[in-house]
């Protein structure tokens, strides 16, 4: 089990993200508009570099949903392959099995 503040450390940037998505887009997409003036480009520069870091979806990490493990983490399922294999073995997931020969 990952550590609680991990955890709620990367709720908490999920949660900045959603409520900056809208006006980190609408900077972008002035930032990256060539036809404006520079001034006015950089302003917006300055602007988006004034909201918070961890409001940038890159700050996101995927964690396991059911550990909070940090590695190995099947995107699709949103659990670890450690998790996936207990899960597996124990029938909770229908159709895989644990492979032997």
């Amino acid at each position: 089990m990952a550590k609680k503040s991990a955890v709620e450390k990367n709720l908490k940037r999920m949660k900045l993200v959603k409520r900056f998505a809208k006006k980190r887009a609408e900077l972008k997409k002035i930032i990256n508009n060539k036809k404006l003036e520079l001034s006015e480009r950089f302003e917006a520069q300055l602007k988006l570099n004034k909201l918070p870091k961890n409001s940038s979806k890159i700050r996101i990490r995927n964690r396991c949903e059911i550990s909070g493990r940090p590695h190995g983490v099947y995107r699709k399922l949103k659990i670890s392959r450690i998790a996936l294999r207990d899960m597996a073995s124990s029938g909770k997931i229908p159709g895989i099995t644990k492979s032997s020969w």
